[in-house]
């Protein structure tokens, strides 16, 4: 019968009160690096303020202009249905690409192959001359009798067709950013739930689905601030988007700068919207991965007020 001895732990040294505390390593390149960054970013500031060809009253005259923010609810329309649906049809297409019959498989991907071989711009100037190659469209059986038919022209105007060509172009890039998501999950989670007998549809809405969306969250943010982006494309089809206004009112005034500084910072101020929802959703789909969260930006604010102010107290 063998014996295990207990080997004790060397003891830890003490640290001496009178040591002198350890002096920290001097790095006189940061500083100079440091320096010199915000002398540039002192002197971009400068020239923003100083320099006259911004022309900050103009920027200011039409920054809340009526014709602007009609433009920029245009533009919040087109990302908002284009995201929708080209969501829902990326998932679609997802699924397709990940099942096990062959012709959906082969028609999922060339479906993404297509629209993502395509830039947008032709996507979207073919779906608005759709009507030169079909002026009636009908509805009824293949290749067989038509129950209803319609004039192209009088349906599929041009936000209509600016939706049709950014949908698909947003389920293309999206049935890609789903698939990864989903296919990243462990393999031994599917087998686990299927050991367990749950049926396909728990599976996947309990199992795989908050797991894929961890991975699924980040590129699908990027892609839909791309998105609201990429509308201004569809100034080429004359619809009163955020860009087109602007080009429309310095086409008038010839206040070229001041006029695309107010698109710009719009599309910076909604795009900063859109970040800080994607860090309250991440943040929600992380519970399931980290135990304890890290504090949001407001609540380290406000720890921090509270430490200065209990300090003083």
């Amino acid at each position: 019968m063998s014996t295990v001895t207990a080997v004790d732990s060397p003891p830890v040294p003490e640290a001496d009160e009178g040591a002198l505390p350890v002096a920290r390593t001097w790095h006189p390149w940061r500083w100079l690096v440091a320096a010199l960054a915000l002398i540039v970013v002192a002197q971009f500031a400068h020239g923003l303020v100083t320099n006259p060809g911004w022309d900050w009253p103009t920027f200011a005259r039409y920054f809340t202009a009526t014709s602007v923010l009609s433009a920029m609810r245009v533009t919040l329309e087109l990302t908002f249905w284009g995201t929708l649906f080209g969501f829902l049809l990326g998932v679609w297409v997802a699924v397709a690409r990940l099942s096990k019959i062959p012709v959906l498989q082969v028609i999922a991907w060339a479906y993404v192959w297509a629209f993502r071989s395509i830039p947008l711009i032709v996507q979207l100037l073919f779906w608005f001359n759709i009507a030169y190659l079909y002026k009636r469209m009908a509805i009824g059986i293949p290749f067989g009798p038509a129950f209803f038919t319609f004039d192209v022209n009088g349906v599929i105007s041009g936000f209509t067709a600016a939706v049709i060509g950014l949908a698909l172009h947003q389920g293309a890039y999206s049935a890609e950013i789903i698939r990864a998501g989903i296919i990243s999950v462990d393999p031994g989670q599917l087998e686990a739930a299927k050991s367990l007998g749950l049926p396909w549809r728990r599976q996947f809405f309990t199992i795989v689905a908050p797991q894929a969306m961890r991975g699924i969250l980040p590129n699908a943010a990027n892609e839909v601030i791309s998105l609201f982006k990429g509308t201004s494309i569809v100034s080429v089809m004359a619809i009163a988007e955020l860009f087109y206004q602007v080009q429309v009112i310095y086409g008038r005034n010839g206040r070229v700068v001041p006029l695309l500084m107010v698109a710009t910072v719009w599309y910076i101020v909604l795009t900063s919207v859109l970040s800080v929802v994607q860090y309250y959703i991440e943040r929600h789909f992380a519970k399931g991965g980290q135990r304890d969260l890290p504090p949001t930006p407001w609540q380290r604010v406000r720890a921090k007020v509270e430490e200065i102010t209990g300090e003083r107290q």
